[in-house]
């Protein structure tokens, strides 16, 4: 039996750094039972202020993930244009926990995963029109939570959605620990 949970961070040219490195380093705390890998369609990507990096996988990997959690950024608009990248994440919320902070979650929305759903993103117009044409009823809340599904706004809501997905994968108490290691709780 193999208890490693699968952690995978969807992320494209020009992401929002805090985004993707705060997921990274707190799902990074777990340890062993949490494996995490940044997915992207190129191997190489920028974020917005400039700073390039390796990615560990192609965006098929996340469809092969126990979790999935899409970084915002101003790319993240790109891509939900990008057929061909839409078409590779096949993502299923039944087996998988999904997750998005700020603007990705309009990928979640564009993907089918938001339909009916309640959601929230960054507070802008584009982002928020998107969301309800993806047939999203918008929340103005930190972290909007629906099964398997969860939403976050703003850059640092990015801990409390790191905390619930850590809590679906293993438990409160693991979510609760990683989650204290940087913050006073």
């Amino acid at each position: 039996m193999n208890d490693v949970k699968r952690v995978v961070l969807v992320a494209f040219d020009r992401f929002t750094d805090i985004d993707l490195f705060l997921a990274w380093d707190l799902f990074a705390r777990i340890g062993p039972p949490c494996s995490v890998q940044i997915a992207a369609k190129t191997p190489r990507i920028t974020s917005s202020t400039g700073l390039t990096i390796d990615c560990h996988a192609g965006l098929a990997a996340a469809s092969e993930a126990d979790a999935v959690y899409f970084c915002s950024g101003p790319g993240s608009r790109v891509l939900v244009d990008d057929a061909e990248a839409c078409d590779i994440l096949r993502l299923d919320p039944s087996r998988q926990v999904l997750a998005a902070v700020d603007s990705g979650a309009i990928v979640l929305g564009k993907l089918g995963h938001l339909r009916g759903l309640r959601a929230t993103t960054y507070p802008s117009p584009d982002l928020h029109d998107r969301l309800h044409a993806y047939g999203a009823t918008l929340v103005r809340s930190s972290l909007v939570v629906e099964g398997n599904v969860a939403t976050a706004a703003q850059c640092l809501a990015g801990v409390e959605l790191v905390r619930w997905v850590t809590a679906r994968l293993f438990d409160d108490t693991v979510a609760h620990s990683v989650v204290a290691s940087v913050a006073a709780l």
